[in-house]
């Protein structure tokens, strides 16, 4: 993997593409900035949100040696986490800031306002970005008939928000509910959401179906690995029916406390 070196205000970032994306290699980074390279690999390790990679490379000098790096969405939130009272150059320091400020802009706009459009984008991204707001609202239209109406119009009314840098206007009992958003909102996190939200979903289904008498609809969900997976489409007009459930079967259960759940 050969290693190149791209301008970063007034320093550079030492980086290569791994699998057509791009990586950046720690250890330099850390010494161009001025933090101790062992103690920030060790955070990211045992951060859930970074990806660092051990990647054999080949330098400038033609010499290969294995180097640790991150990918583009590491950097990112790597960037916006730094103690910048670390940072040894006043220069550097007050660039970090300012970095870490537009990002909690960001966020925010993201979170509560549906999306954030990057003032210094070039027109091609902000195409790019139009085009992916249409190809999201066709595959709306598209799935007309095969989810539920209500859950497909709140979905659609958050695409139409976000291409438009706003945020959505959303009927609360029409916004869409998924079973795991729900065990999480009752605080089941880690093995124990694991353990216990496909039984959960199965008894949520049957609640529905003897209510309605029918099943609910599916919804193609885009997981955190980048695969796409069939999950029931449920809206928050149905938060009562998990509301029964939860109280019927783990009402009285310490949900700090891993679950095994039976059928």
């Amino acid at each position: 993997m050969d290693l190149v070196q791209i301008p970063f205000h007034n320093q550079h970032i030492t980086a290569a593409l791994v699998d057509e994306k791009p990586h950046v290699a720690l250890r330099p980074l850390c010494e161009s900035i001025g933090l101790d390279y062992s103690g920030q690999r060790q955070r990211l390790e045992r951060t859930s949100w970074a990806t660092v990679g051990v990647i054999p490379t080949v330098g400038a000098d033609g010499r290969s040696r294995d180097m640790v790096m991150i990918d583009r969405r590491t950097f990112t939130m790597w960037l916006a986490t730094i103690d910048t009272s670390r940072l040894k150059s006043e220069q550097t320091r007050h660039l970090v800031e300012e970095y870490q400020r537009e990002a909690a802009d960001a966020l925010d706009a993201y979170f509560n306002n549906g999306g954030a459009i990057n003032p210094r984008a070039t027109e091609h991204q902000i195409n790019s970005l139009i085009y992916q707001s249409r190809a999201q609202l066709e595959l709306c239209q598209a799935a007309k008939g095969l989810i539920h109406p209500d859950h497909l119009e709140a979905k659609a009314r958050v695409v139409l928000a976000r291409g438009l840098g706003e945020h959505a206007q959303l009927d609360p009992s029409r916004a869409p509910l998924y079973t795991q958003d729900y065990l999480k909102q009752r605080g089941i996190t880690g093995k124990a959401l694991s353990s216990m939200s496909g039984v959960f979903g199965k008894r949520v289904k049957a609640e529905y179906v003897k209510k309605y008498g029918t099943e609910p609809e599916k919804y193609p969900l885009n997981v955190k690995n980048g695969q796409t997976r069939n999950v029931l489409a449920y809206t928050e007009a149905d938060r009562a029916l998990m509301d029964q459930v939860w109280e019927a079967h783990y009402g009285e259960t310490d949900s700090s406390v891993p679950m095994l759940d039976v059928a």
